[in-house]
């Protein structure tokens, strides 16, 4: 027998993003439900035939959605909260999960919380159970894309999120704490997974890939006993299909026992993130477990060094046998693009360092194919060697000049020249804001112009001129809005930039950017990662003329908008010949030069968003000391060169403070704004505990839903933070960018928020900052 290749998941999104257009027509109502599920059963068969004829022999089925798989798993068991179950309609209902829900005759339902999928730059929706949740199977999806890809010719391998990960990733309706993970609800939950299973079999399904990730968490004795109870029980149902049990982001280490225990068919390991564990599982793998090697990076665009992944194979082939092999990406693809061969404009040399979806599947299958220890070497092979070499010799990569400039930084260089406590007097004496000022995150709508616009100018038929005078229109009105609403902090709009990361990548060297790499961040939410090759530094300013530019149209104050070091790392496909610290560092440099202008130019507020700081944790607390110190160490050098009335903001969200509001605190920047509208403030519990010291701006509606928040609604938010934080130390804002919302919604949220606040300003008097 030969050695299996397979595949853990494959891009949603399409190659030119059919999902989110679909997605996004059928939400505004030019499209109906029919033409949405065509849509994705349009892109399901591209992707199955893409797969198949790249040589997959396992081909994934139900790893596709229409927005999240994490819903779809809470769909599947029948864990849909109450409230919803008032919508008849089931995508309806669907989406209001996701998305939050209003009509006409008043039902008013908020969306579930939403956070990142593990280190991703993936958002995955929060299933919200209750203590005495009630399962029900609902695997209508699955089923009908089984038979899809039958009708197909493909026989597939479906795919389910696992029981014990599904429940330690959800939350009870009375708060995700430590003691309040629903894990005492899987006693519940495995009768459903038991008939998903002999539902399978009686569909004559061979395997079922079963995702449990977080195995390569820190695990207490609580949840490896619940590992072993489900897996124990999946294990032995009488009529069933073999088990996958797919594991990936991290290595199992102390977990490694649970997994081979488990009593599951095959075992997927990341060999990318953690090479080093192949040598302990090769020792303790049972004769009835297949292997699968996760050798292909499934979250970079590199092409793979077939030499150490060949390496990798050969050696679990002379222990196992080929027969018990199989070569996969480490992950599923839905975090990579979907195609290199889309690229017309990166040019030839940067080409071919790269792969997208379809290239690693081409080398999972060379490994498979070319994987056994007495194979001579492949043409490919010699390929893969001649390009590393090359890359490794370009000159595009390494500049001295960047080298020389992180050899002089110093310890002074990353400290404010003041503690909070004075900056926080030295501003309030410049600003002279009221209690609880409102502002916004940075973005405002891009509306249909702004991107029709933008094309015309790319494509050349319209000047930069006139692409020039239309910003500066938009922005000009944006600023009318906003003073019109009365927000007391202004922005520019950022109607020049594509996105928050990609726009940046644009400006630097050492990065290059691509036209169709795109990858999902959430729903139809799609992004496109800048690359970034080698060393990286700035050759000129990058926001200023836009910061000056929307300045000198108001009195009142006015962010410079730019965002951080760890973001524009996180949410790169960064180099992987230097640690990702190193190149954090030159990021910051760059950005440190960019702050400095901001401030010479007159902007007295510049905000330095850092999204990602909590998603770049590593997934093992051993490691978080190590990440945190360089992280924080990288914004403050971005941030720390300015006077002390020059006020620096951060944005964060979607993320869990409470374990690192030491480093948060450390980062000290004057005013933090974050996610809590979700939550309902639960996160501002976190900042209470660690009595946290500077301004904070907890978000009181969610962005990320076109749902309207009432006035009173987001001021009972503000007088609840009124009164477990200082109000001195409070602003009010939404809880992230308006980029991705209407005009109409955002003018009425804002002014409904401007309304809260000036509640809030009441109940806790008209006293200003001091």
């Amino acid at each position: 027998m030969s050695i299996l290749a397979t595949c853990l998941g494959y891009p949603r999104i399409g190659a030119a993003r059919e999902l989110k257009y679909a997605l996004e027509s059928y939400w505004s109502g030019k499209r109906t439900a029919a033409d949405l599920l065509q849509a994705g059963y349009d892109l399901r068969r591209r992707h199955w035939s893409a797969m198949k004829s790249a040589g997959i022999d396992h081909i994934p089925v139900g790893d596709f959605s229409l927005y999240d798989h994490m819903l779809d798993a809470a769909v599947m068991v029948g864990a849909v909260p109450q409230r919803y179950q008032a919508i008849a309609d089931p995508l309806t209902r669907y989406f209001a999960m996701a998305r939050g829900y209003q009509d006409s005759k008043g039902l008013d339902l908020s969306a579930l919380e939403m956070t990142k999928w593990f280190d991703t730059n993936y958002h995955f929706i929060v299933p919200e159970l209750e203590r005495t949740q009630k399962f029900s199977l609902n695997a209508a999806k699955l089923y009908a894309e089984i038979e899809e890809a039958r009708r197909l010719g493909i026989e597939s391998r479906p795919v389910i999120i696992g029981p014990v990960t599904f429940l330690l990733l959800s939350k009870l309706q009375d708060g995700k704490t430590q003691d309040a993970i629903p894990l005492d609800l899987l006693g519940d939950l495995l009768p459903v997974y038991k008939r998903i299973l002999h539902e399978l079999a009686e569909r004559e399904i061979t395997w079922l890939q079963i995702d449990e990730p977080c195995l390569v968490l820190d695990l207490d004795d609580r949840a490896k006993a619940a590992y072993r109870l489900a897996y124990a029980q999946l294990a032995e149902c009488p009529s069933r299909p073999r088990l996958l049990l797919a594991t990936y982001f991290g290595a199992l280490e102390d977990n490694l026992s649970v997994a081979i225990q488990s009593g599951c068919d095959a075992l997927h390991i990341d060999l990318v993130r953690h090479p080093e564990q192949l040598s302990a599982l090769l020792e303790v793998l049972p004769s009835s477990m297949c292997l699968s090697l996760g050798v292909v990076d499934g979250r970079n665009i590199w092409r793979t060094n077939l030499d150490v992944a060949r390496a990798m194979v050969n050696r679990a082939v002379l222990s196992l046998g080929a027969h018990r092999v199989w070569v996969a990406p480490s992950c599923s693809l839905i975090h990579v693009p979907v195609d290199v061969q889309s690229e017309q404009k990166i040019d030839a040399d940067l080409m071919s360092w790269l792969a997208f979806a379809e290239q690693k599947l081409t080398e999972v299958c060379q490994l498979a194919d070319g994987g056994r220890f007495d194979d001579p070497i492949a043409p490919h092979v010699l390929a893969s060697r001649a390009m590393r070499a090359a890359k490794a010799q370009s000159s595009r990569i390494h500049d001295s000049e960047v080298q020389k400039r992180i050899q002089g930084v110093t310890e002074a260089d990353l400290h404010r020249a003041s503690p909070f406590a004075d900056r926080h007097r030295v501003q309030h004496a410049r600003f002279k804001l009221p209690l609880f000022p409102t502002t916004t995150i940075g973005s405002f709508p891009q509306t249909g112009d702004v991107r029709s616009a933008r094309a015309a100018w790319r494509s050349g038929r319209m000047t930069a001129e006139e692409y020039k005078a239309f910003l500066k229109k938009e922005t000009r009105v944006c600023i009318e809005k906003q003073e019109a609403i009365n927000l007391d902090v202004l922005v520019h709009g950022e109607f020049e930039r594509t996105d928050m990361v990609e726009y940046f990548g644009e400006h630097l060297k050492g990065v290059a950017f691509t036209e169709q790499g795109w990858v999902q961040s959430y729903g139809s939410r799609c992004v496109k990662p800048p690359v970034i090759f080698g060393d990286v530094s700035r050759s000129s300013s990058m926001t200023v003329e836009w910061s000056t530019y929307a300045q000198s149209l108001t009195r009142r104050p006015m962010k410079g908008m730019l965002t951080g070091p760890v973001t524009i790392l996180q949410w790169s496909f960064v180099r992987d010949d230097v640690p990702r610290k190193d190149v954090c560092r030159q990021i910051a440099l760059a950005l440190r030069d960019e702050v400095a202008d901001l401030e010479q130019a007159g902007l007295a507020m510049i905000q330095v968003d850092e999204p990602a700081v909590r998603e770049g944790l590593p997934l093992r607390r051993a490691e978080w000391r190590s990440y945190l110190r360089w992280a924080v160490d990288a914004f403050r050098l971005a941030t720390s060169g300015v006077r002390d009335d020059t006020q620096i903001h951060t944005h964060m969200c979607y993320s869990e403070f409470g374990d690192i509001l030491e480093a948060i605190a450390e980062m000290d920047a004057d005013v933090i704004s974050i996610e809590t509208s979700r939550s309902r403030m639960e996160l501002l519990g976190d900042f209470i505990r660690y009595q946290y010291p500077n301004a904070i701006g907890p978000g009181v509606y969610d962005i990320h839903s076109p749902r309207v928040p009432t006035k009173e609604e987001m001021a009972n938010l503000l007088v609840h933070a009124g009164k477990i934080l200082p109000p001195t130390r409070l602003w009010v804002n939404p809880d992230c960018g308006l980029k991705t919302r209407g005009w109409p919604e955002v003018q009425t949220a804002l002014i409904n928020m401007v309304g809260a606040a000036r509640v809030a300003r009441r109940q806790f008097g008209e006293e200003r900052f001091g």
